[in-house]
């Protein structure tokens, strides 16, 4: 079976860093903000996450928060967090203003807090285990 089969369909894959305090509660925030269940979610470390970013060609040690849009694009980076933002309820799709700076300023700004990011919010020892009500939302 091919790694996105795995990816139920209609739905978009975010790849979020499973060890970041900072990573893992902005993947709360989303799944708050989810009101049309649009994402599914899979941290870079499991074998699943490495397997997607190897289908799509990114380098495996990414650093970024990565969505999959099966059979259309991916985006990394602040491109990612702009197509997650305007996807979610609330104020959210407001953050698709980031999109009149240019990309590789975006990007600067995201790799500096992506650097420190660890040093700012900390780090668990391993992923955390969904809880059971989000739980399907996690592919492995």
């Amino acid at each position: 079976m091919r790694v996105i089969d795995k990816i139920p369909e209609g739905k978009q894959l975010i790849l979020f860093d499973g060890v970041c305090n900072f990573c893992d509660e902005t993947v709360q925030k989303i799944i708050k903000a989810d009101s049309k269940n649009v994402f599914v979610f899979a941290s870079l470390q499991s074998d699943f996450g490495k397997e997607v970013v190897q289908y799509i060609g990114i380098k495996p040690e990414t650093d970024s928060i990565v969505l999959y849009q099966p059979g259309i694009a991916y985006y990394t980076e602040s491109s990612a967090a702009i197509e997650i933002a305007k996807q979610l309820s609330g104020w959210y799709p407001l953050l698709q203003i980031g999109k009149i700076v240019p990309a590789f300023l975006r990007n600067k700004i995201y790799q500096y807090i992506a650097k420190n990011r660890y040093k700012w919010y900390g780090k668990k020892e391993a992923c955390s285990i969904p809880p059971p009500e989000t739980r399907a939302k996690f592919l492995s």
